[in-house]
């Protein structure tokens, strides 16, 4: 029996849907955040990745047009060997290229995903260092490039950025805009690209831990789940709105003090026991 109520599932749902898409890691909030919960526990591995579904859907829905003129171009270059390739079909193999690092990664790691590197200190730890390492890409970077000009090289360093975020603390969004400014991309352009690529990694994940926990007992029931993937949508979709017009004029200076306090704030609850560590 589910020991996650349904006021309990709509708190974790929110928190997904307002953090996904924003670099502070939605899989450190709501291993968080979860335990401080009256049921107290951590809602799982598994729970992420299904209401990821939700945001996901957010994603499919806003860049929809985008997804089918980049699918059609990519759908095309399949029949056009030898003719270089257009920017929208080049974006189409990239994300396809992009997904296999945390893809394999995810299956030779899936024990310490779903165990150890949960541990509290580890999740802090990542949310203060890398919080460190948009500050100064954001900073430094050149943000001149745009999608048009993605390489093959950089597709390649945009997938291994996003399978950072197998750990939380990480944040899939916070590693790939992290690796995209690094590279020289615009704030839009990164944060556009990281929903792109996160399209087909996150769903494989959501729909295999689906299937997985199908019919078993979890701490999450079934309903429960849904419904915080339903509110993750809805959440979800407005966040993307809010922060490509945020990225677009301004920098990514609040997360990283965000990410900053909140990792120390992981310290501070651990060191007085109002959290454990797994």
């Amino acid at each position: 029996m589910s020991s996650v109520g349904w006021g309990e599932a709509a708190v974790l749902g929110l928190i997904q849907g307002l953090t996904e898409f924003l670099p502070v890691s939605s899989s450190a909030h709501l291993r968080i955040f979860g335990p401080l919960l009256p049921s107290g526990g951590d809602p799982g591995a598994a729970f992420t990745a299904i209401t990821q579904i939700g945001t996901e859907a957010a994603v499919l829905l806003f860049f929809r047009h985008d997804i089918v003129r980049i699918f059609l171009a990519w759908w095309a270059s399949l029949t056009q060997r030898g003719r270089p390739l257009d920017p929208d079909a080049r974006i189409g193999w990239l994300v396809i290229l992009g997904t296999a690092p945390i893809a394999i990664l995810g299956l030779l790691f899936k024990n310490a995903i779903e165990g150890s590197l949960r541990n509290l200190y580890i999740t802090a730890t990542m949310l203060i260092v890398f919080a460190l390492v948009l500050a100064a890409v954001d900073r430094l970077g050149r943000k001149q490039r745009t999608l048009g000009q993605l390489t093959w090289g950089h597709g390649i360093l945009f997938g291994f950025a996003q399978a950072m975020a197998l750990i939380p603390g990480v944040s899939r969004s916070g590693g790939t805009i992290t690796m995209g400014l690094l590279l020289g991309y615009t704030r839009e352009a990164a944060a556009r690209y990281s929903f792109l690529l996160a399209i087909p990694a996150v769903l494989l994940s959501g729909f295999y831990q689906l299937y997985k926990t199908w019919g078993t007992e979890n701490t999450v029931g079934g309903g429960q789940t849904l419904l915080a993937t339903v509110i993750a949508f809805f959440v979800g979709y407005a966040v993307i709105v809010g922060f490509l017009r945020l990225v677009s004029t301004r920098s990514y200076m609040p997360f990283v003090y965000y990410r900053v306090l909140l990792g120390i704030a992981v310290f501070v609850a651990l060191g007085m026991g109002l959290l454990q560590p797994l």
